[in-house]
């Protein structure tokens, strides 16, 4: 499982030109599940996600988590996380998984997220999305289930 976390004032996703999701200061999650991950790395990332200290406390520390600071989570699915561009400049996405297990995975994350009390907001599974963000920092992260770090 990958995840590109940022760091956002706020954030929307719209689908042919309407808004379906908003948020305010928090976290935009860029969410891609790839061949063999496994609920074990969707509860990994989850808690990775939720307790990850990069909001400033009152000295300017990053040393809060989301949680810690009331913000909001805009998490979109995106497969393109795991676009494999060593031969050619046309990426494949061999390494995705399969949509109908990705979506059960996204969800289950997502409902994980919810579980810790955070509100989670949604972009569209498979659908053409426009993201918007104004990013905060800028402050950007990368997870990978499969390469921590």
């Amino acid at each position: 499982m990958r995840i590109l976390i940022q760091r956002v004032k706020k954030a929307k996703v719209a689908v042919e030109g309407r808004d379906v999701a908003e948020t305010g200061r928090g976290l935009l999650l860029f969410v891609g599940v790839g061949k063999g991950d496994d609920a074990g790395d969707v509860e990994r990332m989850a808690g990775k996600v939720v307790n990850l200290r990069i909001f400033e406390d009152e000295r300017g520390k990053m040393n809060l988590n989301v949680k810690q600071t009331g913000g909001m989570i805009l998490s979109v699915p995106q497969f393109t996380l795991y676009a494999d561009t060593r031969r050619g400049n046309r990426p494949g996405f061999d390494r995705s998984a399969h949509p109908g297990i990705a979506r059960e995975y996204w969800r289950r994350f997502n409902d994980l997220l919810r579980q810790e009390g955070l509100d989670v907001r949604e972009g569209v599974f498979g659908a053409h999305m426009e993201v918007e963000l104004v990013n905060d920092g800028p402050v950007t992260i990368w997870l990978d289930s499969k390469n921590p770090t």
